[in-house]
C-alpha cells in the first residue's frame, strides 16, 4: 500500500489536534505584530492571537507566507517519517504567496513524488479538503488519485463569513475611513464569500440579526457534505451553528459539523465577533 503523508498550512485553521489525529502535517505562516513575529499555531496559538488582536492599542497584525525552505523541510520529514509521496494542499494562490513557496519548495525535490493543490479557498474552506485528503490516504487512495480528487471537489468548496465590525477592514486597508464611518453609523453588517480563489462582498445588511440570516441563506443554498462553522470569538456562535444544521437541506449530521475559531491568516480582517461556515457542496449525481 502506497503511504502518502498529506502537507498543509495554518491558513487551513484546522485545530492542532485534529491535524494530529488525521497525520496532517501543517506548515506554519508568519504572524506579526508590530516588530513580534510568531510561527502561527506554533509559536502563537489561535486563542493567543485573538488576545492580541483585540488588546487595548495592539498593533494591526500582518501575515506571510513560510519560506520555500520551510515547505521543503515538511516535505523531507514526511518522507523520513516513510511516506512514499506527499500531497500538499495550499491557501488559495489568489489569497496568498504561500502556494508558489510551495512550489519552490517541490522543485528543489524533483526525484520525490509530490503533489501540490491550490485549494482555492481559506481557513476552513482549505481545512474540509485537507481532511478529506486524509481520509483517502488512510484508505490506501494513491497520491495522484488524491490530488485529482481535491483539485475537482475544491470547486465545490464554499466560505461566507457575516462580519460584525467594519472597523478590521479599515484598518487592512480593505475599505476608506468614511465608507467605515458611514457603514457603522447605518448598521451595516457586511457578509463576505471566498468562492473559487475570490473574496467577494455578496450582500450588506443592516443588523446583526438579518445579516446572520442573510447570511445561512447564502451558506445552505445547495446540498452541503461537509461543514465547519467559523467564528471570531463570537459570543453566539452556538446558536448560529444551531441553525445551520436545522437549515442544511436534506440534513446533516451534528456530529461531523466541526466549530473552528478562524485564525491568524484570515482573522485581522474579518475581526471580532464574526461568524460564518465553510461548506463543501454536493455533487449532482
Amino acid at each position: 500500500m502506497t503511504r502518502v503523508a498529506i502537507v498543509t498550512d495554518s491558513a487551513a485553521d484546522i485545530d492542532p489536534e485534529v491535524a494530529d489525529a488525521a497525520g496532517v502535517i501543517v506548515v506554519p505562516l508568519i504572524v506579526s505584530f508590530g516588530r513580534d513575529s510568531y510561527r502561527a499555531g506554533v509559536e502563537l496559538s489561535t486563542e493567543a492571537f485573538w488576545e492580541r488582536m483585540v488588546a487595548p492599542d495592539a498593533p494591526f497584525p500582518t501575515t506571510a507566507a513560510s519560506s520555500p525552505g520551510v515547505f521543503k523541510d515538511a516535505f523531507e520529514a514526511a518522507f523520513t517519517g516513510g511516506a512514499e509521496a506527499v500531497v500538499c494542499i495550499t491557501v488559495g494562490s489568489k489569497l496568498s504567496g504561500t502556494h508558489k513557496s510551495a512550489q519552490v519548495a517541490l522543485e528543489l525535490l524533483p526525484e520525490r513524488e509530490i503533489h501540490l493543490v491550490d485549494s482555492k479557498s481559506a481557513s476552513m474552506g482549505e481545512g474540509l479538503l485537507v481532511l478529506l485528503a486524509a481520509e483517502l490516504a488512510a484508505t490506501g487512495v494513491p497520491a495522484d488519485g488524491i490530488a485529482r480528487t481535491i483539485e475537482v471537489r475544491a470547486d465545490d468548496i464554499l466560505v461566507v463569513v457575516c462580519l460584525d465590525t467594519l472597523e478590521y477592514l479599515k484598518k487592512g486597508g480593505r475599505i476608506s475611513g468614511p465608507q467605515a464611518a458611514i457603514g457603522s453609523l447605518l448598521g451595516i453588517k457586511p457578509i463576505i464569500s471566498v468562492d473559487d480563489g475570490v473574496v467577494d462582498t455578496v450582500d450588506k445588511v443592516r443588523t446583526r440579526t438579518k445579516a446572520r440570516a442573510r447570511a445561512i441563506d447564502f451558506i445552505m443554498s445547495d446540498p452541503v457534505e461537509r461543514l465547519s462553522v467559523l467564528h471570531t470569538i463570537s459570543p453566539d456562535v452556538d446558536a448560529f451553528r444551531a441553525e445551520l444544521i436545522a437549515r442544511a437541506p436534506g440534513g446533516i449530521d451534528p456530529a461531523r459539523v466541526s466549530t473552528e475559531l478562524v485564525g491568524s491568516s484570515v482573522g485581522p480582517h474579518l475581526g471580532p465577533g464574526a461568524v460564518g461556515a465553510a461548506v463543501l457542496r454536493k455533487r449532482a449525481t
